[in-house]
């Protein structure tokens, strides 16, 4: 029997080691393995070194490895309308200056660059995947597949015309082309992507409804963000958007609703009988005043909550460490209860929760074997995270996305001491620069 060691491409050798699964794991002095994009083991340090000969043999001392995390929801290309509109309400926001915004500027060549700075400013803060909804999604796809980053494409869909498309027929129909065009870059996946119960109508809905059952996609969908959007929801429809969506058939664990601020009791119940996932963005609803979602609750009742950021529009920031400790202290303190959301379920708020959510929990999420290698490292040798007891509590409450070093994907490195390796920082706010000038002109 040959006992050589066996060539690998890549073993990273950690101080510790987050895998998520099993549930509060933590392993010190351990090595991660990857061969083929994919994680082939993770064993005790001096035991890899032992059974594997890598191409790329990396030892961080100082850091721990955990899952790349999911960003449940965002908007990627507005990082372009960044502090464009801030301190307003939801409705003021959205029909005074964003939609007016987008009307003007929106193209292909606004959401390649849009998404392109997202792509960067996730990558750096350790996001390997990302939920989209945003027009001219066909540019957002060009711009993660170059950054080398996992993205879920989101088939928009809204009643109103836009510089993307005429009306809600011809969203679908291209978000539909877009899927079958690259539905084959194993990088991407897609889901549908209606805006709002308010923004897209009853016969839009069912057809989505049809089509989601025909093709097993996912339904990202804003959903009770605010008080108005029920208000106005019982005077048009004479019941609450979540009772719509149910009577239109919507509900199901393909729906993702996003935000899920302004529930009643029996509507999380209704979200965990049919297996629903809610994307939280606290940041997102916290700063347009929409109210703090009810998160222990949903979790009580069963239903997979994962994390989003919201647009750079509506959050400012693209920042998954923010949203996790956030997230960990809005629970407690709504539910006065100190044990609420401790630091390791928030840490599978922005991991395997969102890939659940998404359909990816067989592929991302962890650090499992089989898996793909979406991993990110921290290290935690700063003063300002100095003594540490507990890793996992200094992801959520001490350390932030300036401490991430390393970024793979698929086993591909990203992101090489902090520094991009398939974006140009350079390029990049140039171009920002440019839709800045040209947005305030």
């Amino acid at each position: 029997m040959d006992t050589s060691p066996r060539a690998v491409d890549t073993v990273i050798e950690a101080r510790w080691v987050i895998p998520v699964e099993p549930a509060r794991s933590v392993f010190s002095d351990h090595a991660l393995v990857i061969d083929d994009g994919r994680i082939s083991a993770l064993l005790p340090a001096p035991e890899a070194r032992a059974k594997y000969r890598p191409r790329n043999h990396l030892v961080l001392a100082e850091h721990v490895l955990i899952p790349g995390l999911v960003n449940l929801h965002t908007h990627a290309a507005m990082t372009l309308m960044r502090g464009l509109a801030d301190d307003l309400a939801l409705m003021d926001w959205l029909n005074h200056h964003v939609w007016p915004a987008e009307m003007r500027h929106v193209s292909e060549q606004f959401v390649y660059d849009g998404t392109r700075l997202a792509c960067a400013e996730m990558l750096r803060g350790g996001v390997t995947c990302f939920n989209d909804m945003y027009f001219f999604p066909r540019a957002a796809a060009r711009a993660a597949l170059e950054a080398g980053m996992r993205a879920v494409i989101g088939m928009i869909v809204i009643e109103m015309p836009s510089p993307y498309a005429a009306d809600a027929q011809d969203y679908l129909n291209k978000g539909l082309a877009l899927r079958d065009e690259l539905k084959s870059e194993p990088l991407l996946s897609y889901c549908f992507a209606p805006h709002a119960p308010y923004t897209a109508a009853d016969r839009t809905l069912a057809q989505i409804s049809t089509l989601t059952g025909e093709l097993d996609l996912p339904v990202h969908m804003h959903v009770h963000e605010t008080r108005d959007e029920i208000e106005q929801s019982l005077k048009q429809h004479g019941v609450r958007p979540l009772a719509r969506l149910a009577a239109l058939g919507l509900l199901g664990p393909g729906l993702i609703a996003v935000h899920a601020v302004n529930l009643e009791r029996g509507e999380i119940e209704l979200l965990a009988r049919h297996g629903c996932h809610v994307a939280h963005c606290p940041s997102s609803n916290l700063k347009l005043a929409s109210g703090i979602a009810p998160v222990g609750a949903l979790l009580a009742a069963g239903v997979n909550v994962g994390l989003g950021t919201d647009g750079a529009a509506s959050n400012n920031r693209l920042d998954m460490f923010s949203e996790m400790r956030l997230a960990a202290l809005l629970a407690k303190g709504e539910s006065r209860d100190a044990t609420a959301l401790p630091a390791w379920q928030a840490l599978e708020l922005a991991t395997i929760n969102p890939a659940r959510a998404l359909g990816l929990d067989a592929a991302i999420g962890t650090l499992q074997p089989g898996k793909y290698a979406d991993v990110t490292a921290l290290r935690l040798s700063a003063p300002e995270l100095a003594p540490c007891y507990d890793p996992q509590s200094h992801l959520v409450y001490a350390a932030g996305r300036e401490h991430v070093s390393h970024v793979w994907v698929g086993g591909k490195l990203v992101v090489d001491n902090g520094s991009l390796t398939t974006i140009d920082s350079n390029e990049i706010q140039a171009r920002a620069a440019f839709w800045r000038e040209r947005i305030t002109a």
